[in-house]
């Protein structure tokens, strides 16, 4: 649970800027065995750790003070494309959630989310598979739609049959996980492939990815 693919220690940077609750976060991963390299109380501490303890995971609060959750995972996603964002907030407002993933958040939990749900989520992250509070996937999925819609088109790159299948199984929301067992391959070569996309178009992230095959119609029924 507490180990990535490679078999490593998580290594979680938590940012919060209410002490007790940071401090409770922290306790709770670092029992369950996951690496904490450190915690932030506002924004700026947060993005200078982020480049200094370079963590698989960064636990984020949106409303921080100096500079907000939001903005924090873009600059760390744009500075780092290998760090992970798990938004954990009070709020499930629409936009909050929006504006998040937008940044380049990978999931988005709120508070009242259990600890098993909490250790759950920042595996699953690290691994970068998309981790939603329940009732807010369909939204962000809503929103891969809109802007995938909106965005221009171009000459698509050329991946191979394999890649193209891939590729539609995450734009359908299965995990890594499910796509290796059904296409009887291991983990670490449906994320070779996943690697190799990611490549080809140029793209940072799962988010981009999924944002990419909805607009090539990969989400839809053959």
């Amino acid at each position: 649970m507490s180990s990535s693919e490679a078999g490593e220690p998580i290594r979680v940077l938590i940012v919060d800027d209410h002490p007790l609750w940071r401090d409770a976060v922290a306790r709770d991963l670092s029992e369950a065995g996951y690496e904490v390299v450190g915690t932030a109380g506002d924004g700026a501490e947060a993005v200078r750790l982020a480049a200094e303890t370079k963590p698989n995971v960064v636990v984020l609060d949106l409303q921080m003070p100096r500079l907000s959750g939001v903005e924090v995972t873009a600059r760390v996603v744009r500075a780092h494309p290998q760090i992970r964002v798990l938004v954990l907030s009070a709020s499930g407002e629409q936009n909050d959630v929006l504006e998040a993933v937008k940044a380049g958040a990978t999931g988005y939990l709120v508070k009242s989310a259990s600890r098993e749900e909490l250790l759950e989520a920042v595996r699953s992250v690290a691994n970068g598979d998309p981790v939603f509070t329940p009732g807010l996937a369909g939204l962000v999925l809503g929103e891969y739609r809109r802007l995938a819609g909106s965005a221009g088109g171009g000459a698509a790159p050329r991946l191979t049959e394999r890649e193209t299948e891939i590729l539609r199984l995450v734009a359908k929301g299965l995990s890594y996980k499910q796509i290796a067992e059904r296409l009887v391959l291991s983990h670490r070569t449906v994320q070779n492939h996943v690697q190799n996309v990611l490549n080809k178009l140029q793209l940072h992230s799962r988010v981009e990815l999924v944002r990419y095959a909805i607009k090539q119609g990969l989400d839809e029924d053959e």
